[in-house]
Formats: structure tokens, sequence, C-alpha cells
């Protein structure tokens, strides 16, 4: 599953985009200095978020959108079309990146 994946999943699941998400972790003083764990708990509970999808939330809240170009331009099943991620939700994705 890809990175931008496991986000698009957790907009389904949440009913909120990811970046409202990030803006509502932010609101709660979670930021780049945060343990994993205490986002990841917070997820949990508020969102019901399992562990993988959680993990993903935690790196764009504490690093942002951009990722690794790893797997960009691969055929494996971790590709990803771009070392951004698109927080703006799923309604968004044929409109370029803000």
């Amino acid at each position: 599953m890809s990175f931008q994946a496991y986000l698009d999943a957790v907009e389904k699941k949440t009913g909120r985009t990811p970046q409202e998400i990030v803006d509502e972790a932010h609101a709660k003083g979670f930021g780049a200095d945060t343990k994993s764990g205490e986002i990841v708990d917070w997820l949990a509970e508020a969102y019901g978020l399992g562990r993988g999808h959680a993990m993903a939330m935690v790196h764009v809240v504490k690093n942002g959108p951009g990722i690794s170009d790893k797997h960009v331009g691969t055929d494996g099943v971790h590709r990803d079309e771009s070392d951004v991620l698109r927080l703006d939700g799923l309604a968004n994705r044929d409109l370029p990146p803000a």
C-alpha cells in the first residue's frame, strides 16, 4: 500500500481530510517534538485508527507532507506518484496540488 493510499483510507474512515486532522493535531499541541505514541493514542481514541494508518498520520503531523522519493516512480506495491503527499482530500484529487 502506498503512503498516499494510507492517507486516503484515513479520510474514508474518518470523513475528514488528512489536512483537517493535521490541523486538529497541531491545535492540540502535537508537532515535531511530540512522541509518536501520544499521537497514535489520540488517533485511536478520537478516530478509531489502527497503528498503520495512525503512523501514516503521525508522519504528516510531525514532518509535513514530504516523503522520501524511494518508491516514487517504481512499480512496486509501495509506489507513490510524488514525494509530496496530498492532504487536501479525495474530492480535490483532480485539482492541482495547493
